[in-house]
This record gives structure tokens, C-alpha cells and sequence, in this order.
């Protein structure tokens, strides 16, 4: 883990609670008008020509980064980095990607892999922010 950070900030219920935040903020951050469908900065950065899909791959790096410095598996990372990598190219694809990049939500999705290794790793945490999601 991260020595550089004070111990309480490295437990594993508060990093489930920063990449919670993290995956909120890129993914459901903001509720389109007149609908129950939601958005990210994932989504809103593709406004931003081929820059914007590169700040929001960088911001998702985080959730996979935090997992490798929990010890997930070499195999999960690269799975992680899989879809960064994919929703990185539906997002570039010019006028049009914000459309794919909505349907594709590659930080709910490497959520999902930290949790269930989190849930099997560190169940003692799990319960209580069950209902965080």
C-alpha cells in the first residue's frame, strides 16, 4: 500500500468509500433533466475533442491503481485497464462517442471487480456500505 498516506486513510472501508466517490463523479454525478438517467464527467468530458476522453481515462486509472495497491490480482488489473482502454476508444470516436460512452460504463464496471475482491478480501467492511452503491 501507499506508505505516503496517514494509516487511517489506507483501511480498506475508506478506500471502498473513495472509489465509490470516484465512480459516482465519473459515472452518475449528474441527473439528465426530465429523467432518472444519470451521468458522469466520463460522459461530459467527450465534449472536449480527444483531450477529454484522455482526462477521464486518466481520472478512471485511479479506481484500477487503488486496486493494484490492494493487492488485486495482476489478471483483474489488466481487465480493468481493458476497459479503460475501450471506453477510452468509444469516447474518441469524434460528434458521436459521448453516445457508446454512456452505455459503457467501464468505472461502474471496474467498481464492481474492486468490490468483489474487496467483499472476499476484506468482508468486515462490505456490510456496512452495502447500501453506498
Amino acid at each position: 500500500m501507499n506508505d505516503i498516506a496517514p494509516a487511517g486513510l489506507r483501511t480498506p472501508a475508506n478506500i471502498r468509500k473513495r472509489l465509490d466517490r470516484m465512480e459516482y463523479l465519473l459515472e452518475r454525478a449528474v441527473r439528465i433533466p426530465g429523467t432518472d438517467k444519470r451521468l458522469g464527467l466520463d460522459v461530459i468530458l467527450d465534449i472536449i475533442p480527444f483531450g477529454g476522453t484522455v482526462i477521464a481515462a486518466a481520472m478512471g486509472t485511479y479506481i484500477a491503481w487503488e486496486a493494484r495497491n490492494l493487492g488485486v490480482s495482476k489478471f483483474t488489473v489488466a481487465r480493468m485497464a481493458g476497459n479503460i482502454g475501450f471506453d477510452m476508444l468509444l469516447g474518441a470516436i469524434p460528434l458521436i462517442g459521448a453516445v457508446p460512452d454512456y452505455f459503457f460504463r467501464s468505472n461502474s464496471r471496474n467498481l464492481r471487480l474492486v468490490r468483489k475482491w474487496m467483499d472476499k478480501h476484506h468482508p468486515a467492511e462490505a456490510p456496512a456500505l452495502q447500501g453506498s452503491r
